[in-house]
């Protein structure tokens, strides 16, 4: 028997996922959390064979609790509307075995998780196609620069944090602006959140 928790913010379709797999001979929803922090404390509590965990969830988000429980003995499986190449790569680097989206048909779910239970990792195609196609082109120190502006910090507080003239934070910002193909730093901060790109 396959033990399942889920992990989903959406009440209804919690329990439509939790109703669906009990259909299924060889499943058991062992437990159901509406968001990462009660998924980690039902794999510790239930000890399942797998966690089908949401990503935008409220206290703690599906990847941050795919984090937590990477290295214990819980195959963990995304299964989110968000085909965003940023938090699949996020995914991936969290060890999860598997990585569907919410359109995919019902019956596609079960077969996924007998794959990753047989050891097989599951990754909708697209996904995979987006995640080549697509690589964040910002680097570390860029990256840091434009979640301080997120952060709504601004030119001269980002150079006091990091050590920097404000003439060399502006030089950031400009380029970027252009590395990300936007006008200003609110369309450029939309544009990385769009990907997944924040961790």
């Amino acid at each position: 028997m396959i033990r399942i928790v889920i992990a989903e913010d959406q009440r209804m379709l919690l329990g439509a996922l939790a109703s669906l797999l009990d259909l299924e001979e060889d499943m058991k929803v062992v437990g159901k959390a509406s968001n990462g922090e009660e998924a980690v404390e039902l794999v510790k509590l239930h000890q399942p064979d797998i966690c089908i965990m949401d990503i935008e969830m409220p206290i703690k988000s599906g990847l941050d609790a795919a984090e937590e429980l990477k290295g214990l003995n819980c195959k963990v499986m995304i299964l989110t509307t968000f085909a965003r190449p940023g938090y699949f790569e996020r995914a991936i680097k969290a060890g999860t075995h598997g990585y569907l989206l919410k359109d995919s048909p019902s019956e596609e779910l079960a077969s996924s998780i007998r794959s990753i239970i047989a050891g097989r990792r599951i990754y909708a195609p697209e996904l995979v196609d987006d995640a080549y196609a697509e690589v964040n082109p910002l680097t570390e120190r860029e990256k840091t620069v434009l979640a301080l502006i997120a952060d709504g910090k601004n030119t001269k507080e980002i150079a006091g944090e990091l050590y920097l003239t404000t003439g060399t934070v502006r030089n950031y910002i400009s380029v970027i602006l252009d590395k990300l193909g936007v006008k200003n730093r609110i369309e450029a901060i939309t544009r990385f959140n769009e990907k997944g790109w924040f961790k």
